[in-house]
């Protein structure tokens, strides 16, 4: 008999196998290649247990290969290929929690049309989130958060009442109010489809870039009640002001929908985006603020935006990209966070 998860999931690309470093049998060489498994009719009939439904995996990964946004907003082409690269990058990487994750392959928008596209995504993500497991989404042009929103607003989760409460990390506000959706919409589009469903957007931006956003862009967020932080207030001396931004953040909401925009980050850190950043918020503080959410319990999907392997120096947007990606999952499970610039080892949250 073929699950109902197997019945509902459509993707465009199946998932390849993972591959990387092999040290050996057992729990003390894990790395991430050998927890993930790709989605398949075997693997969601393992997910369904004498313990009840998915008891045998903790997350699961979806991507979405477009940079029709990003070509809409006249931006560099390429992050279509950053799901790829960021599998590559999170593939070999140490694994000391022993977590499992199904990667239910792509959804690409090669035809230009990015508002199927998005709904396709959106498709699969609810069919992921109803099996009460965190998703995570990877991009592709931001134009993947809208995807994302469209999985979680046809969750049973936020049907039944939970408070969404939507992060960005990002040094754009992303509320354009353009002809066409493009990577610079998705947060607008968020706040029309919960204003026809009788809901106020809950949305938060930490790491806003004053140069890189009009007035325009600030007027808006003011009208739609954003709440938002500058990149100037995010450094290491300002961890307490951010930690209370976030604290505010997780009381306002019962489900999280986290989104990381790697252009919040320091171009020297991630220079393979569509925009680097000329200050950015430094990479242990994007860290913390994502332990954080994930450890509330509370993160139900994240996704990763802008990743463009074509600009990407010596591969260190990816493995940015990916370490972020693995403190998420790793404290999601260890329900640990440690301090930035604290321990690097704190029980199971590394």
């Amino acid at each position: 008999m073929t699950s109902t998860l197997q019945q509902a999931m459509t993707v465009d690309a199946p998932a390849e196998p993972w591959t990387g470093r092999d040290d050996g049998p057992g729990a003390e060489h894990l790395r991430w290649h050998h927890a993930v498994t790709p989605y398949s009719e075997h693997s969601a009939h393992a997910a369904y247990s004498a313990a009840g439904p998915d008891r045998d995996w903790d997350a699961a990964f979806v991507g979405f290969r477009s940079d029709e946004g990003v070509r809409r907003n006249k931006g560099r082409p390429g992050a279509a290929d950053g799901p790829g690269e960021l599998r590559r990058a999170l593939a070999p990487m140490a694994l000391q929690v022993p977590l499992r994750a199904l990667d239910a392959g792509d959804i690409e928008v090669g035809d230009g049309d990015l508002a199927a596209g998005q709904r396709r995504l959106g498709r699969a993500v609810t069919e992921l989130l109803d099996r009460g497991r965190p998703v995570t989404v990877l991009g592709g042009g931001h134009e993947v958060a809208y995807g994302s929103y469209l999985g979680l607003a046809g969750s049973r989760a936020l049907r039944s009442g939970a408070r969404l409460g939507v992060l960005n990390l990002d040094a754009h506000f992303d509320l354009r109010d353009d002809d066409r959706p493009s990577s610079g919409t998705p947060f607008l589009q968020m706040a029309g489809d919960e204003e026809a469903a009788g809901r106020e957007l809950n949305y938060w931006v930490l790491g806003v870039s004053a140069p890189s956003n009009t007035e325009r862009l600030y007027r808006t967020a003011d009208r739609l009640g954003v709440r938002y932080l500058p990149d100037t207030g995010c450094g290491l001396l300002n961890i307490h002001r951010v930690d209370a931004f976030v604290d505010d953040f997780l009381a306002s909401c019962d489900l999280v929908h986290l989104s990381i925009d790697l252009d919040v980050l320091p171009a020297a850190v991630a220079p393979g985006v569509s925009a680097p950043a000329a200050y950015g918020v430094p990479l242990e503080v994007v860290e913390h603020v994502c332990a954080k959410v994930a450890a509330s319990g509370q993160l139900a999907v994240c996704d990763v935006a802008e990743l463009n392997p074509d600009l990407d120096l010596d591969h260190r947007t990816a493995r940015t990209g990916a370490r972020l990606v693995h403190r998420i999952l790793t404290s999601a499970v260890a329900g640990q966070v440690p301090a930035p610039g604290g321990p690097s080892r704190v029980g199971l949250g590394r």
